[in-house]
């Protein structure tokens, strides 16, 4: 068996080992291959920095990986891990990082981050022993909003992306790699902003396609305002998921509750200077 980066291996062999190491997982994956294709160009996965182990020149387990400079730093997410189950227990995962780091440090990265369900306790473990320590935790949501209609008017605006002043959102700190503004613009996504009694009282982006959520706030602590937020969010689509709400933040995911979405999974982010 050796090790050596996916630039030049098929997306279909990449995809059909994925689905191979992915089930019976614990949330069930998408087997859409424009799914895969059209998520990795919009959170930048670089190839030529992505690694698979092969034996007999069958891809057997990989590490796939996006590339982008976030928070200042050129980072690389793990976007997705696996080994297929004929492969497991031969340490595959942790001889690609031996593989991995070294060459990703080569090409000035920083720092790997990736997200990992919480109940999956082994991947934690084998993180932690690679180097890897917990940073965030996450609630991931989906459903139908079941709330009140809003005692105020609201008037729902969108605003073309391009014109977004990303610094004057609050907490875009708290926000995974898929739903950040660098991925966000890269993709198929509207934004909207709630107004209520001629102003701006808060905002969500959506991608009316998948019916998902990637970022929602409020700018102001009035009464019923996460309320009327979600009022504005069901006049686009009652059915929505939300995944990775940081979990410190208490109002975001209080409303999430209280409009009966169900928390489907939890996760760490996790990451590791190079």
């Amino acid at each position: 068996m050796d090790v050596r980066n996916l630039g030049n291996t098929a997306i279909d062999e990449i995809i059909e080992s994925l689905l191979l190491a992915f089930d019976n997982y614990f949330v069930k994956m998408s087997t859409e291959r424009d799914y895969y294709i059209n998520r990795w160009k919009v959170t930048k996965v670089d190839f030529n920095l992505s690694y698979g182990m092969f034996h007999n020149e069958k891809l057997v387990g990989f590490i796939i990986h996006a590339i982008d400079t976030r928070n200042g730093k050129l980072t690389a997410f793990n976007t997705g891990t696996g080994v297929i189950p004929k492969y497991r227990g031969k340490s595959i995962i942790r001889t690609i990082y031996d593989h991995a780091l070294s060459d990703l440090k080569k090409y000035g990265i920083k720092e790997t981050t990736l997200e990992v369900i919480t109940k999956n306790k082994i991947a934690i473990q084998l993180y932690k022993k690679i180097g890897f320590n917990i940073c965030k935790e996450y609630h991931c949501y989906q459903g139908d909003i079941q709330n009140n209609t809003s005692e105020h008017a609201i008037l729902l605006k969108e605003i073309s992306l391009d014109t977004i002043e990303w610094n004057a959102l609050p907490n875009q700190d708290t926000y995974s790699w898929d739903n950040q503004k660098e991925s966000i613009k890269n993709s198929n996504y509207n934004y909207f902003e709630v107004i209520v009694d001629g102003k701006v009282e808060s905002y969500f982006i959506i991608n009316k396609d998948l019916n998902y959520i990637a970022q929602f706030d409020v700018f102001n602590t009035k009464n019923g305002n996460w309320d009327r937020l979600f009022s504005g969010i069901k006049q686009v689509s009652e059915k929505i998921k939300i995944n990775n709400v940081d979990k410190t933040l208490n109002e975001k995911n209080s409303i999430l509750n209280k409009v009966k979405l169900t928390n489907t999974v939890d996760q760490f982010e996790m990451e590791l200077k190079i």
